[in-house]
């Protein structure tokens, strides 16, 4: 059968069940799972017979979309919490994964305006981070302790500032994708452009082994979930200029909850972050090495694992699940 029959022969039936998923149309989950048995059909039959076509990109969304509809009827599952970190949000990442490449791809390419811009220009460190900022750092560097600046505060007091102005960015972050994602991109600018200054200047000064140790304690975590809340605003970006088959109405409808779920995830690891600052970074230059290099490669693996590869199970676990009904 050539493609294009293929999908005028199914097409409506697709639709159907797009109605079905997203916007409610049909209540009996015993319905649901039966058309997901013919979609997983129609997926694996264009998978065979078309594996450079569009229409499985299409259908995979479907496939995720409809597992966590019925996954979350089944009576096994009565935690609605568990069933949110376990399954729901690590389908909305895997469908939505392209999201995240383009937020870490805008991070990086904007970390590198930093370096190159702060070693290409001598004002270019005192205009992104502030004069009182340098000079501290540097007068902290001159006295043998470049992370001496996170010593300051108490512990609690340290932990509840940063960790709600960390929340404030994300959120920031994820409510300006609203314009198309143009907002998005800008506080991953200011972000990055910032981080990558703040390395260099570290770098520059002959103490960048001494900065990642005490940092990156709770940089890996934070930064990482800024990224994340960043691919949650291009979503929502997305989700007004490319509606799709939806209308611009549904398909913002769409974005804003998938987002606002993504966001509600980072937060763990955002208070996670904020704790790690108040609570260890501040002892970083008296902690072993071994211990400060442990805490960011078990920080960075966690969320790590959390975003990137747990996402890709679970999908392939659902897939697996229901194509044996």
């Amino acid at each position: 059968m050539r493609e294009v029959a293929f999908i005028k022969q199914n097409k409506e039936k697709w639709l159907s069940f797009e109605r079905a998923i997203f916007k409610n149309e049909l209540k009996d989950p015993d319905d649901l799972a039966s058309q997901y048995i013919h979609l997983i059909n129609d997926l694996a039959f264009a998978q065979t017979y078309y594996p450079k076509s569009k229409v499985i990109k299409y259908l995979n969304q479907l496939a995720a979309k409809a597992f966590q509809k019925i996954y979350r009827t089944k009576r096994q599952d009565t935690n609605r919490i568990l069933y949110f970190w376990k399954t729901e949000v690590p389908l909305i990442m895997y469908e939505n994964r392209r999201y995240v490449v383009y937020a870490f791809t805008l991070f990086l390419c904007f970390v590198s305006i930093g370096i190159i811009s702060a070693a290409n220009d001598d004002t270019f460190i005192r205009l992104i981070l502030g004069d009182s900022y340098v000079n501290t750092s540097l007068e902290n560097i001159k006295n043998g302790d470049p992370v001496a600046i996170y010593k300051s505060g108490s512990n609690w007091g340290s932990f509840v500032g940063i960790t709600f102005n960390n929340l404030y960015v994300g959120i920031k972050s994820f409510m300006l994708g609203v314009f198309g994602g143009v907002g998005t991109a800008w506080v991953l600018l200011q972000n990055g452009i910032m981080l990558g200054a703040f390395q260099y200047m570290f770098q520059q000064e002959g103490v960048f082994w001494e900065s990642v140790r005490g940092i990156w304690i709770h940089g890996a975590m934070e930064i990482f979930a800024i990224v994340i809340e960043g691919a949650a605003g291009l979503l929502l970006g997305a989700s007004i200029l490319f509606p799709k088959t939806f209308s611009r109405v549904d398909s913002f409808k769409m974005g804003v909850k998938e987002g606002v779920k993504i966001l509600i995830s980072t937060f763990p690891f955002t208070f996670a972050a904020g704790f790690l600052e108040g609570f260890v970074t501040r002892y970083s230059n008296t902690m072993p090495h071994f211990l400060s290099v442990g805490i960011i490669l078990i920080t960075l693996s966690i969320i790590s694992y959390y975003y990137l590869i747990y996402p890709r199970l679970v999908y392939k676990k659902s897939k697996s699940h229901y194509a044996a009904l």
